[in-house]
């Protein structure tokens, strides 16, 4: 019997198991991870190996570099998830792997790895939306949550907002037309100076600063809930070296709140219209850019106000990681969806 008829024959049983444990590979972009998660909502391990110490003297990630680390890592980190676990590999009972999107040779790690273990021990193998990660990591934070609910998606590479209709079943509302919020924060810190990465760096600085300084341009989009940072990024931007050419100074940490306060804005009201809209009673945020205790803050104020639920995951999770992508692939190996050993990295893939 082939490796995909042997996984389908035991498919029902696996489903119908009190408690499913799944080994879970993350490795998208720069970080290398693995975990094991316990019916999607329970972690009994997750290990993260980052890679900021080896891409900040360049300032921002470099590709090869990435996927030569993940080779020499994600070994390593899958015995580290196991171990913490206190589990052997045969103990699990599927692999699941993120397959896209993200740089395709860090990809190819993961994908790789993952397929090997699948092969090896007869286990079925569950390729995983890195996006659809993010947001699985509000089940492993919030136990209670359960769809339907709306989903802000915000990172250095996304800026989504979605109906989560049911797990694995999701509707795009909104997305950005150009930069993410995530890739506006670093370009942001970069130009203040603020080394790799950026992000978390200008977000300690706004707190400190006055986001009335400086006054920023809001975007206007065709589609509602879309979002546009590139135009307010440039015009962060020339703010900045306009007054650096007429000798003025500024606070860095009010430079830091205004170009914070106008994303967080943005962020803010366009999920915040698309919830009204569509009458829902919990939100969720998911994401890098959902650790940043701005966006945190105004989202807290704006739900309680409205009577919405809010949902923010552990800051541990709001990063990279492979907890977020075996929460996913409980929902997806509950829903039949396994995958051959065909399974290829998808650079450019979408969750709608």
């Amino acid at each position: 019997m082939s490796y995909i008829a042997t996984c389908r024959a035991g498919l029902a049983a696996l489903q119908a198991k009190k408690e499913v444990n799944i080994l879970a590979i993350e490795s998208s972009c720069d970080e290398t991870a693995a975990a094991v998660i316990q019916n999607g909502r329970k972690i009994l391990s997750s290990a993260v190996f980052t890679q900021i110490p080896l891409h900040a003297v360049y300032g921002g990630v470099v590709p090869e570099i990435a996927s030569r680390a993940h080779v020499d890592a994600v070994d390593r980190m899958v015995d580290y998830a196991l171990n913490e676990a206190d589990m052997k590999l045969r103990d699990v009972d599927a692999i699941g792997v993120t397959y896209g999107p993200g740089l395709v040779g860090a990809l190819l790690t993961g994908v790789s790895c993952a397929k090997a273990l699948a092969y090896a021990t007869d286990k079925p193998l569950i390729p995983v939306n890195h996006i659809e990660g993010h947001i699985c990591a509000n089940y492993l934070t919030h136990p209670e949550l359960t769809p339907p609910f709306i989903c802000l998606v915000a990172s250095g590479g996304h800026s989504h907002i979605l109906m989560v209709e049911d797990y694995g079943v999701y509707r795009l509302l909104g997305c950005t037309q150009d930069d993410a919020a995530g890739e506006a924060f670093d370009k942001a810190a970069r130009v203040l100076h603020l080394p790799y990465p950026g992000g978390p760096l200008l977000d300690k600085l706004a707190q400190q600063g006055n986001p009335g300084a400086v006054k920023l341009p809001t975007a206007h989009t065709p589609g509602a809930y879309d979002f546009s940072f590139s135009g307010l990024k440039t015009a962060f931007i020339n703010a900045v070296h306009t007054m650096e050419q007429r000798g003025e100074t500024a606070r860095p940490e009010d430079l830091a709140a205004s170009f914070q306060h106008a994303v967080v804005k943005a962020l803010l009201d366009k999920t915040m219209l698309a919830a009204l809209d569509h009458h829902v009673t919990k939100l969720a945020l998911a994401g890098g850019v959902s650790a940043n205790s701005g966006l945190r803050a105004a989202f807290e104020q704006a739900c309680q106000k409205a009577g919405i639920t809010l949902y923010l995951p552990q800051l541990k999770l709001c990063g990279d990681n492979a907890a977020m992508i075996g929460s996913a692939a409980y929902y997806r190996l509950m829903r039949g969806e396994i995958a051959d050993l065909s399974l290829n990295a998808k650079p450019a893939l979408r969750l709608v």
